[in-house]
């Protein structure tokens, strides 16, 4: 008998030949990265050089690290991250379980109709604009016109401006975002819920399982790795609280707390024309989130045996 050949290692062109229908429709996706994800990059340079408009990105004066030094030795760093770090985790602490939870409570439901009916009712307000939504939350908690403002007033508490108040700006950011988004943010849990084997619920039927037991023992371990990928990814946006809405319901009463990287960034690089100065805070944002995101996924792969990479 004659030893077979060994087989070739397959090669980058002929994995092109075999797949190449799958290829073809990723260049769009791959095109639109490039274009508008790696090749701004090169702009990462106008933070370590002084900016001149008639020399371009790579002709202004090289001052290293000066920027960032400003940044950090400004009076105003520490509140900036205290600001940010305190908006972006109360939004992950009470905004990422709020989808789960929701997604459990709808896979629960037996009768179809009224699961889609309440889908489509919790998804709706995903597809409001973020002006719509602060104007919105103006209207009602006006603490003169607003509806929830006159209900505060009527119960004989304190007349209290929500969206002026050092106080309550951040739970009212929170709370409005998690109204907002839940619904969408549960599509991906439902959709891991559906992979789920039904021979798994009826065997916890026949076990004698209550709807709380099916819940722990069968809908939450099927969803755990969707959980973990989800809270890394959402650790890599820590500093990166959502600029629109901050800057919308940002007042002249709340500015002590909302008064976030990404409004200063803008404040100071589109306002004020400091544009080297803004791409150095950027860029000390962008590298914050990072570590983040490379620290919570080394901890997920250790413990859990679930990462991105």
């Amino acid at each position: 008998m004659t030893k077979s050949k060994a087989k070739k290692k397959p090669t980058v062109l002929n994995t092109f030949k075999r797949d190449h229908q799958l290829w073809l429709m990723i260049i769009p996706a791959i095109a639109v990265i490039l274009i508008f994800n790696y090749i701004p990059m090169y702009g990462i340079q106008l933070a370590f050089r002084d900016y001149d408009f008639s020399k371009g990105l790579t002709g202004g004066q090289w001052r290293g690290l000066f920027y960032f030094k400003q940044f950090f030795d400004s009076y105003l760093f520490w509140d900036l991250m205290r600001n940010t770090v305190t908006i972006s985790l109360a939004t992950i602490l009470l905004g990422f379980p709020a989808p789960i939870i929701l997604a459990l409570l709808i896979n629960q439901l037996a009768g179809k109709r009224i699961k889609k009916i309440l889908q489509t009712t919790v998804y709706m307000p995903h597809f409001i604009s973020v002006v719509v939504m602060v104007g919105m939350l103006v209207v009602l908690l006006s603490p003169n016109t607003g509806v929830i403002g006159r209900l505060i007033t009527a119960s004989g508490l304190q007349n209290v401006n929500l969206l002026g108040s050092t106080k309550f700006f951040v739970p009212t950011y929170v709370l409005s975002d998690i109204w907002q988004h839940v619904g969408w943010n549960s599509i991906i849990y439902l959709a891991a819920l559906s992979t789920v084997d039904p021979q798994l619920y009826d065997s916890a039927k026949i076990d004698g399982a209550n709807r709380w037991q099916t819940i722990r023992n069968v809908d939450i371990p099927a969803i755990i790795p969707t959980i973990i990928i989800l809270f890394v990814l959402s650790m890599g946006s820590v500093l990166s609280t959502g600029f629109e809405k901050v800057f919308l319901m940002q007042n002249s009463l709340n500015l002590p707390v909302s008064e976030v990287i990404a409004t200063y960034v803008y404040k100071i690089g589109i306002k004020s024309n400091q544009f080297s100065y803004s791409a150095a805070i950027g860029l000390f944002n962008t590298l914050i989130n990072f570590i983040f995101l490379y620290a919570m996924n080394a901890i997920s792969r250790r413990s859990t045996n679930n990462s991105l990479w």
